[in-house]
């Protein structure tokens, strides 16, 4: 069983920036593959960003390229989003999820792909 906590969301103004965090408990942080995503109202959850297990290969959507960064930090089984410029289409309830092991890079970013999924975090971008 793998527990994941989001926190970090928050209301902010168009061009600001944020930090999401997930603090993970359970087994080993690095054999795990994971990702962030977002799900808005009366939309489709989506994939943001996600990182493969073992090598840390990183992948983004090209909505948040250049704006938002995945890390993790091994030693604090946690992993980040760092948002920056951000825009109202950014607005959404943000998750975090896991799935042990790699997957072929086509299943990272499907929802349906992740076995453990945290409460989320809201994040509002509003002027």
């Amino acid at each position: 069983q793998v527990l994941l906590v989001e926190s970090g969301g928050d209301l902010v103004q168009p061009g600001d920036s944020l930090r999401l965090s997930c603090t993970t408990s359970g087994r080993t942080f690095s054999q795990y593959s994971m990702g962030w995503f977002r799900q808005a109202p009366g939309k489709e959850r989506e994939s943001v960003a996600n990182i493969m297990s073992g090598d840390g290969n990183k992948y983004y959507a090209d909505s948040v390229k250049g704006r938002f960064t995945i890390s993790r930090d091994g030693a604090k089984n946690t992993l980040y989003l760092q948002m920056d410029s951000l825009e109202p289409r950014d607005t959404a309830l943000y998750f975090c999820a896991a799935r042990a092991g790699r997957i072929i890079l086509s299943a990272l970013r499907a929802p349906s792909s992740y076995d453990y999924w945290g409460q989320g975090t809201q994040v509002t971008v509003s002027s």
